[in-house]
């Protein structure tokens, strides 16, 4: 079995919490996830702060601006983009500030190239998607302006072990031919699975540290990420359908980023009483039972699989974050307890 770039028994978040407080955010996170915290996300600031303006932020060579409420290129770096700049730098000084004394691994994230050209617009119209040449541009710009991120958090947090989340929420769609065109009547064309992973694995061998592939829609496309070269996928379980490509991939050694706690409470007449129903043995339950129905050790789960939500809470309460962030945490230290 590799070795893998986590301690066992971790659990972690996937990125995005609510509210507009990052230091309020980031200490949640160090005090419920003191085993892999991450980079606190908050997108309710506004753009900039979305998951689409913050990782165009680091793009290199290539500004962005919002136009009719979307995000485009533009000819030159402006507002939009200072605004990006200004929101990171908060993240990061409340990373720096609460995390001086952290040793071991971290998490920071960003969309991946698939989902930014699939998201940015072209000045003269349509999706980046519609250019190859664009598309590779956008790589190279991304692959560099994450190398520089990944640096400039190793520079403040020099004990730290960066991870690094590459968001892909839409490489089904792109993969399948199903981004639609600005029109809606059509759809860009689809991406072949290696051109993908190839463009993937540019960002993964120029960052220099293991990459989380994260795809929290149906059809996560494994074999993309396995070829990509990337450390890790992070999926959500309830919208896993066939398990042997996964078990293919386990078996290959790539690890898990489990998504087994609901990211927004199930309905309820009480919110209480749904946060309380979301603990460390029911996620627990849910992850064990996966990997019985996969056929593996279970010795192996706690190395191989990290503990998270299924998606972002950018739209659950604060109470419920702590509660699902504390289930998480709870569930794998059950595995590393056994």
């Amino acid at each position: 079995m590799p070795d893998f770039p986590w301690s066992p028994g971790s659990a972690t978040g996937v990125g995005s919490l609510p509210g507009t407080d990052i230091a309020e955010a980031q200490r949640i996170v160090f005090g419920e996830l003191p085993d892999l915290p991450h980079l606190a996300e908050l997108p309710a600031r506004g753009p900039g702060a979305d998951m689409i303006g913050r990782s165009a932020g680091f793009l290199v060579e290539l500004p962005v601006q919002l136009y009719a409420g979307r995000w485009q290129v533009a000819p030159r770096p402006g507002k939009d983009l200072r605004v990006t700049a200004d929101l990171l730098e908060r993240d990061l000084d409340q990373l720096t500030e609460q995390g001086e004394t952290y040793a071991g691994p971290l998490k920071i994230q960003s969309a991946g190239p698939w989902t930014l050209a699939a998201s940015i617009d072209l000045q003269i119209g349509g999706r980046l998607l519609r250019d190859a040449g664009a598309v590779r541009d956008l790589t190279d710009s991304l692959a560099e302006g994450l190398r520089r991120h990944v640096d400039d958090v190793r520079k403040r947090l020099p004990r730290a072990e960066i991870l690094l989340q590459l968001d892909e929420p839409s490489l089904p769609a792109v993969l399948a031919g199903r981004v639609p065109t600005e029109s809606g009547l059509g759809a860009y064309r689809s991406v072949p699975g290696p051109d993908a992973a190839s463009a993937l694995r540019t960002v993964v061998e120029a960052v220099g540290v293991p990459v989380i592939a994260h795809c929290c829609a149906p059809s996560v496309p494994l074999q993309v990420f396995r070829d990509a070269r990337a450390a890790a996928v992070a999926l959500d379980l309830s919208l896993l359908k066939d398990l042997d490509p996964l078990g293919e991939a386990l078996e290959a050694g790539l690890g898990l980023f489990a998504g087994a706690a609901p990211s927004v409470p199930s309905p309820s007449p009480s919110l209480s009483s749904s946060a309380r129903r979301v603990d460390g043995k029911w996620v627990a339950e849910r992850v064990s039972t996966l990997w019985k129905r996969l056929g593996f050790p279970a010795a192996q789960l706690p190395r191989q699989v990290v503990i998270t939500p299924a998606c972002g809470l950018a739209g659950a309460s604060p109470a419920y974050v702590r509660a699902v962030l504390t289930a998480c945490r709870e569930a794998a230290r059950r595995f590393s307890e056994v």
